[in-house]
């Protein structure tokens, strides 16, 4: 059983926390000490975003935040440090999301030899199809490391069930049509999703929602309505990014983080 798994085994009456943050913003070593506040602030697992030109799946603050990885020259193998760093540290599981082109450019066996040297347990590719895990999942099983699959709440119910059936870890949930980035609020078609999805997987995988998940009212909101788990991305990092001058940045981060877990016990 994978670090993850344990995870979602031994949640007891919480959701699980993910924490979402860029590696790389605003530099290498500050990603860790944010990732650490983070942890101690009740984050179950640690998601590292690896900086890329392209990031389709992202809406406006993840892609400013990749620009300003970028430009302080953040590259896939210093993520892959932070996270091996973090996984050594506090040993908690650390998933990695990223580009299929960034993987293949580095080579399919390359990357996750360099995963599974580092411990790094899960890696979650937005733009790779459920028709072309297969090129992964050889290696990512041979090297210990769960490929987590997404589906949208377009996904047609037997397509999901094919997912459900292939991902490793969790399934992620995509809770609205469209990219990246805090909402305001949840609409009840999302709650709708994670209902069917539910009912579609019968209990066989961890359902985990993100894209969106903003505020401690939408982590309860999704737990309650009966999620394992939440990402909460977009709003860290636009967090981080309002308090960037902060001498507490890393203080209050901690609270925040604190404030979505509080949030994610069942009520």
């Amino acid at each position: 059983m994978s670090d993850i798994s344990k995870v979602f085994r031994s949640r007891g009456d919480s959701g699980v926390l993910i924490a979402y943050m860029m590696g790389g913003d605003p530099n290498i070593d500050a990603s860790y000490k944010l990732a650490k506040a983070a942890i101690s602030g009740g984050a179950d697992i640690i998601e590292l975003g690896i900086p890329f030109s392209d990031p389709i799946a992202d809406g406006r603050s993840i892609q400013a935040a990749s620009v300003r990885a970028l430009q302080s020259k953040t590259t896939p193998d210093d993520v892959i440090r932070v996270g091996t760093k973090l996984k050594r540290d506090f040993h908690i599981p650390i998933v990695l999301m990223t580009y299929y082109n960034l993987v293949y450019s580095k080579g399919i066996r390359n990357f996750f030899d360099a995963m599974n040297k580092g411990q790094i347990d899960g890696i979650i590719i937005p733009d790779l199809p459920v028709e072309e895990v297969h090129l992964l999942r050889e290696q990512a099983g041979t090297k210990s490391v769960d490929v987590i699959l997404l589906a949208a709440p377009t996904t047609p119910s037997q397509r999901l069930v094919k997912i459900a059936g292939l991902t490793n870890g969790f399934l992620y949930l995509v809770s609205v049509v469209g990219v990246t980035g805090a909402r305001s609020e949840i609409k009840d078609a999302s709650l709708e999703f994670v209902s069917k999805a539910k009912r579609l997987t019968n209990g066989r995988v961890p359902l985990v929602v993100g894209f969106g998940v903003s505020k401690p009212s939408h982590v309860s909101r999704f737990i309650n309505a009966g999620a394992d788990g939440v990402v909460v991305g977009s709003a860290i990092v636009d967090f981080v990014s309002s308090l960037k001058e902060s001498p507490n940045l890393f203080e209050e981060v901690e609270k925040f983080v604190g404030s979505l877990k509080e949030a994610a016990r069942l009520s």
